[in-house]
């Protein structure tokens, strides 16, 4: 019976602060509480700008959580079969290359896949279609001549492939170097912030919690002397409050500090630097190959009609 009581008196106390920090955080809420001891200026500006960081950081990942989306700039309305996303660009052209008549061309168009289906992004699907346009073309035209149009598109295709798997290094890129720095920011650093705060509020409330010990039950009513041990409780309560109030500005202070997430934004414009410049690329190389066919077939076009 005696080993229960105390275990009861154990359990007690150990719920006895909660309970108390609880009724204080309560009377508060409810406007009855006598006082409530102030934090530091210093201390709330913190708090508010980790709050804004915070923000920034789940803002900015929830947007650019897409790039983990391979099929981010996949039009919704294509559709596209197992066999069209079978073969790469580059090994269609060069079964087409081989082809010695319409059927074998379609054959090389809808080849088995000799490896993972191609990615379903934007600059992929416009190759896709831009070689079956070509091939259409050609299949269509008289033998023994070449379709200008047909010839730009298959360049067309073979370039729009390579910007595709430009998009996709850059999503990688982005992936390892940004999501996962900001991702850590938000999910470890930031999170120590919040716990260390906690803590803080905890302290208060505890602290809160046993000067109103010392008071009457009504508000504004007078003071009852404090006894010399619940003096020593509310000195001790103070010193706790002090102690985690100065930890978390450390905290704080150092998750404002780290220049991480910063160096992660310069990953994340470096990547999408580097794709855009190798698009430019790439397009600056096709851009006059199709220019000097368009020039070619308007020359011809002019031939034609004047010795019509």
């Amino acid at each position: 019976m005696d080993k229960f009581q105390a275990f009861g008196k154990n359990i007690t106390s150990s719920f006895s602060p909660f309970a108390a920090r609880t009724q204080q955080y309560v009377k508060e809420q409810l406007g009855t509480a006598d006082d409530k001891t102030e934090l530091p200026p210093d201390y709330i500006e913190l708090e508010k700008r980790v709050d804004a960081l915070k923000q920034v950081h789940q803002k900015l990942l929830q947007v650019t959580s897409q790039y983990t989306n391979e099929a981010y700039d996949y039009p919704p309305n294509i559709r596209e079969s197992f066999n069209d996303l079978g073969r790469t660009i580059t090994d269609k052209v060069n079964l087409l290359s081989h082809a010695t008549s319409p059927a074998e061309a379609q054959a090389a168009l809808t080849a088995p896949p000799s490896a993972k289906p191609q990615p379903k992004t934007f600059p992929h699907a416009i190759a896709r279609t831009s070689l079956a346009g070509s091939q259409l073309l050609n299949q269509a035209h008289p033998s023994g001549t070449e379709d200008p149009l047909a010839t730009a598109l298959e360049k067309y295709a073979l370039a729009s492939e390579k910007v595709g798997e430009a998009r996709l290094a850059q999503d990688q890129q982005i992936q390892q170097r940004f999501l996962a720095g900001w991702s850590t920011t938000l999910n470890t650093n930031l999170m120590f912030a919040t716990r260390a705060r906690r803590g803080v509020e905890s302290a208060r409330l505890g602290l809160d919690a046993t000067k109103s010990k010392g008071r009457s039950g009504g508000k504004g009513e007078e003071e009852l002397p404090m006894s010399d041990e619940l003096r020593a409780e509310v000195e001790r309560k103070e010193d706790e409050f002090v102690g985690v109030t100065e930890e978390a500005v450390g905290v704080m202070k150092n998750v404002l500090d780290t220049p991480e997430p910063l160096r992660n934004l310069a990953d994340l414009i470096a990547a999408q630097l580097e794709f855009h410049k190798k698009a430019y690329e790439i397009l600056s190389e096709l851009a006059p190959v199709v220019d000097g066919l368009q020039v070619e077939q308007e020359a011809s076009y002019r031939k034609s009609r004047e010795g019509a």
